[in-house]
């Protein structure tokens, strides 16, 4: 899949910024409070189903999913990257939100190699994260968003494949975006540390590797996230820009870090405005059946 064309390429979006801080400024250790939930209502009457289940990486770990399936769905399916938790409660219900806007979802959990399998509630309030999150590897946690996506693309209908994240998630599925392996129609990070430089586990860093993009790039930020100033965002807009590749970075003013939450119920008109702009994003980019056959 080549790069878009450089006219169909979205602007970088802000109202106001936060005070511009070192482009090495540390972002926080965990992105969500313990108790924390995605702020997006149930739909009333929507039928979904969703399962705990594993997966199996390439090389050979065994490592925990929560699939949500649609009742109605859209052809297009979605591997969600947590943050620095794992497969948190956080996930399992995004998943089911997911699935109720007819997008078939798998939330991964990254602790297959040093945690075992979860079960539900394991990856909760009192897991220790911290342990097992410093021995992630980019290389193992490719294997496991292959796994998921390949996983994705063997359901009946899914004609697109998308990847989302959060903090070292978003980070994670703004790289993904440049594996030509997988394929993917779009990828969007809430908050993801795109600076250059070897991130978390090895990560690389989105803003090098801009060139390499196979797929339309969608960003949304806190303007008030002292961990990503406005320099880092615009250095990625700027490289994926000069790359050629469909994008769009919105910076909501006066969100913190991981205003992305139930609890930020001072943020909600800013959660709202995401969710919009992420289903609009997965529709835009899931082709007709006609298209997808051809």
């Amino acid at each position: 899949m080549s790069l878009l064309e450089p006219e169909r390429r979205y602007s970088f979006r802000s109202l106001s910024w936060a005070p511009i801080l070192p482009s090495h400024a540390s972002i926080p250790a965990m992105c969500f409070d313990l108790d924390s939930r995605p702020p997006i209502p149930p739909l009333a009457g929507a039928a979904i189903d969703g399962e705990l289940t594993h997966l199996h990486a390439a090389d050979g770990t065994e490592f925990s999913v929560f699939h949500a399936v649609p009742t109605t769905p859209s052809s297009a399916g979605i591997v969600i990257l947590p943050d620095v938790r794992g497969l948190h409660p956080f996930y399992e219900e995004l998943a089911l939100r997911y699935a109720e806007a007819g997008v078939e979802a798998v939330s991964l959990d990254y602790f297959g190699r040093t945690a075992g399998l979860a079960s539900h509630d394991s990856r909760g309030d009192a897991f220790e994260y911290q342990t097992h999150v410093e021995q992630v590897e980019w290389s193992t946690v490719l294997q496991d968003i292959r796994a998921a996506a390949a996983m994705l693309r063997a359901r009946p209908g899914v004609r697109a494949v998308f990847a989302t994240g959060f903090c070292f998630g978003g980070r994670l599925a703004f790289i993904s975006g440049t594996q030509a392996d997988l394929d993917l129609s779009g990828v969007i990070g809430f908050y993801g540390w795109p600076a250059p430089g070897a991130g978390r586990g090895g990560v690389p860093s989105p803003t090098e590797h801009a060139r390499e993009f196979h797929c339309a790039v969608l960003g949304l930020f806190g303007g008030a996230d002292q961990g990503i100033p406005r320099n880092v965002v615009d250095d990625f807009d700027h490289a994926l820009a000069a790359a050629g590749v469909e994008h769009e970075l919105v910076s909501y003013p006066n969100a913190p870090h991981s205003f992305f939450d139930r609890k930020a119920a001072e943020f909600q008109d800013a959660s709202t405005d995401a969710w919009r702009r992420v289903l609009e994003f997965i529709r835009d980019h899931t082709p007709a059946q006609s298209a997808a056959a051809a």
